[in-house]
């Protein structure tokens, strides 16, 4: 019987899909499949400090706050002034923990977002996000809103059939209960206001990954539950694929051992407000993180949509190393002015800390034919808003890793000219994924300098 990276471990209604061997493929004569190209969108919310983001910004003034879409008023003298062109890429302060990565990136500057006044400005930085435009808007100006799906949902339709889920929709938002409507908390969208819900909760969304036929049994020991089956898988393969083995069982108890963790300190937390809003937040994310690492590994997906944290939600939060108490990270990003940018831009830090860990995660992942997951994907890093002191819907930032088998190239900054819109970005993600669109959203090119 041939194993192959569909062929999985069955004990007691559950299953894993294992990574691929090249041992039993070998004992098949046969050559491995091609990897699948997948993408990985990742939010932030609440802007960032730009100063430190930017390259060239670094002793520029932080601003205060405005309110609304007023930052419209200020674009000409807080748009980047870098001229138009390829960099060398410059890791500033808050992207320094991308530096063992700095071969694997490209930093784009100079995105703007359409936007209309209105809808309030963090809903509209979130819900607009991957669709570029609001429904609202596109109607007043004639513009084709793509049957009112986001980005990622577009694209799933290509490259989602054949996956057990063509999308995959997660959110680092630890709250039970909604303290916004649903445009400050989804970036995914199926149709106009009709959300793709994301999985908010580790153990969901460990049950929704690794249950068949609709059994909600908690799988409390998964090397256990499998190690039967595994025993004899091992007696069939080489050294290297029993270490892959090895690893890959330890990798998937190890999730569950984090995720009992989690479960005790949620447990234990006294608070009025939910509980899970103050676990801490790095290994929340890296939590989840993992989880969609593992779906991506196993070809349970090839689109994942990926919220750090939702906009606006005034709350406090424990970025655990950062901060000794929880902190409100919106509250924080509208105080910027004098040294108030720096205790901001400790979040802006921890955030790209959880991207770089990311990256090394789908780094160490090889694929069948050897290429890691990394070099078959597309990892964006952005948000939906350029600065939380002036929400502005210019300059937005970006990161993008990954060459999506070597269709990109990496390493570089690529400061777009002013007025360059996002939902050029947007479609120039979608033709490097396999889809032959002659426009998105309102998107008028694309950005070539991205390509090999």
């Amino acid at each position: 019987m041939l194993y192959n990276r569909r062929n999985f471990l069955r004990s007691g209604g559950a299953f894993l899909a294992l990574p691929f061997l090249h041992s039993l493929q070998a004992r098949a004569a046969t050559k491995p499949p091609a990897p699948s190209k997948k993408l990985v969108l990742m939010y932030v919310p609440n802007g960032l400090v730009r100063r430190c983001f930017f390259p060239g910004e670094e002793n520029g003034e932080s601003p205060g706050f405005v309110g609304g879409f007023n930052a419209d008023k200020l674009k000409d003298a807080m748009r980047n002034k870098r001229p138009p062109g390829i960099y060398p890429l410059e890791l500033t302060s808050t992207l320094r923990p991308l530096a063992e990565h700095a071969k694997d990136v490209t930093l784009v500057t100079g995105l703007d977002r359409s936007y209309k006044n209105g809808q309030d400005v963090h809903a509209q930085g979130a819900s607009c996000y991957l669709t570029s435009v609001s429904p609202e808007q596109a109607s007043v100006r004639g513009l084709r809103y793509p049957q009112g799906r986001s980005l990622d949902q577009v694209i799933a339709d290509k490259v989602g059939p054949g996956t057990a889920f063509r999308s995959l929709e997660i959110s680092c938002n630890g709250f039970k209960g909604d303290k916004e409507d649903m445009y400050f908390d989804n970036i995914s969208w199926y149709g106009t206001d009709k959300k793709a819900p994301s999985i908010r909760d580790p153990r969901k969304l460990y049950e929704r990954l690794f249950m068949a036929d609709g059994q909600r049994q908690h799988l409390r020991n998964v090397t256990d539950l499998v190690m039967a089956d595994a025993r004899d898988l091992q007696l069939r393969i080489n050294h290297e694929d029993r270490e892959t083995v090895s690893e890959f069982m330890e990798m998937i108890r190890a999730i569950e051992v984090r995720m009992q963790r989690m479960e005790s300190i949620v447990s234990t937390t006294r608070m009025e407000i939910p509980a899970n809003e103050v676990v801490p937040r790095g290994e929340y994310i890296r939590l989840m993180g993992d989880l969609m690492i593992l779906a991506l590994q196993m070809g349970l997906t090839n689109v994942c949509t990926f919220m750090v944290g939702p906009e606006r939600w005034d709350a406090p939060m424990l970025y655990e190393g950062v901060f000794g108490q929880p902190v409100q990270h919106h509250g924080m990003s509208h105080n910027q002015k004098g040294d108030g940018y720096k205790e901001l831009q400790k979040i802006d830090l921890f955030h790209v800390q959880q991207y770089a860990y990311l990256i090394s995660r789908m780094k160490s992942v090889r694929e069948a034919d050897g290429s890691s997951l990394l070099d078959n994907s597309i990892f964006t890093y952005g948000a939906g808003l350029g600065d939380g002191a002036t929400h502005q819907y210019f300059d937005l930032p970006l990161v993008v890793a990954g060459t999506s088998q070597n269709a990109l190239k990496q390493g570089r900054s690529i400061q777009c000219k002013p007025g360059t819109l996002n939902s050029n970005m947007w479609l120039t993600i979608a033709n490097l994924m396999g889809l032959e669109l002659p426009s998105y959203a309102d998107s008028d090119g694309t950005i070539s300098q991205l390509w090999t």
